[in-house]
């Protein structure tokens, strides 16, 4: 594995500006959002507001990944994410998100999720994980991918090539009728196969006009996911893969999620709409 040193907390650059004629999810400015209370199931109308909004997200993420490279700061990343979706008419949905301070997570290294991003400078051999969300027409959409950053170590690259194909496993597993777990098992069964951990207390989640409906999506075979997937069901798979244990440290900013044993980690994730045969990707740039 890559000899790179820990991370530490950078600086917070001020509160990037959003413009006033540009829709607000009802969470900003309060603690925390107001619990989902509608269907899992969708109208057509709101998955085509989908669609736009999951689009959005992945052109997004597309145009600050175009920056990764050595020397540049996740902070300069947040900055071109945030510009692309605020031109677009779209609100950044992480924004103000139970506090949350940026517009994207920047998640490098040891870091599993929800790393803010700041005065970190990308080095030559690291990974980074890139999770986007915007909110346009009352709804969100939402994806991540995990980049390379210069000449990454063999084990970092197929770390990173493996969760890749860990979530096109689970979506081709998506069928009308079968249980949740289902996404699950096939994440897990094809991680042991390389002995890599499978984070479990962060999911993929229900999403449309609520960022996290209350649905949960397990990246493990949980005995307890036994909802039956439904035509018309919108939520994201996100699976988190380590080269160690899947158990974790946060840091004391309350949002940066890190392996308890600081060996690498890799995430991607798509929104999905379930069809009548499989599931549709909603984040499609």
């Amino acid at each position: 594995m890559s000899g790179q040193s820990l991370l530490v907390p950078g600086e917070l650059s001020p509160t990037r500006s959003v413009p006033g004629n540009i829709r607000r999810p009802e969470y900003v400015g309060k603690p925390a959002p107001t619990p989902y209370t509608g269907p899992e199931v969708q109208t057509p109308e709101t998955i085509e507001a989908m669609r736009t909004a999951g689009r959005i997200a992945a052109r997004a993420m597309e145009e600050a990944a175009k920056l990764i490279a050595p020397g540049v700061t996740t902070d300069e990343l947040d900055r071109v994410a945030h510009a692309y979706m605020c031109d677009h008419g779209a609100y950044p949905s992480t924004l103000g998100y139970r506090g949350f301070p940026k517009s994207l997570c920047t998640s490098v290294n040891e870091v599993i999720c929800h790393g803010i991003p700041d005065s970190t400078v990308l080095r030559d051999g690291d990974i980074v994980n890139l999770d986007v969300t915007a909110y346009i027409g009352g709804v969100h959409g939402d994806n991540n991918a995990t980049y390379l950053v210069g000449d990454v170590d063999e084990e970092s690259r197929l770390l990173v090539e493996r969760t890749r194909e860990s979530l096109a496993r689970a979506i081709k597993a998506v069928r009308p009728g079968r249980q949740i777990n289902i996404i699950g098992r096939v994440i897990e069964s094809y991680a042991k196969r390389f002995g890599y951990g499978v984070v479990r207390d962060f999911t993929g989640h229900g999403i449309n006009s609520s960022f996290h409906s209350g649905l949960i999506i397990p990246h493990y075979d949980s005995p307890h996911a036994t909802t039956v997937i439904q035509p018309g069901m919108t939520f994201t798979i996100e699976p988190m893969l380590t080269l160690g244990t899947h158990e974790y440290d946060m840091w004391d900013d309350g949002w940066t999620v890190v392996t308890k044993d600081r060996k690498r980690t890799a995430q991607f994730e798509h929104t999905l709409v379930v069809t009548e045969t499989g599931a549709e990707i909603l984040t499609l740039p």
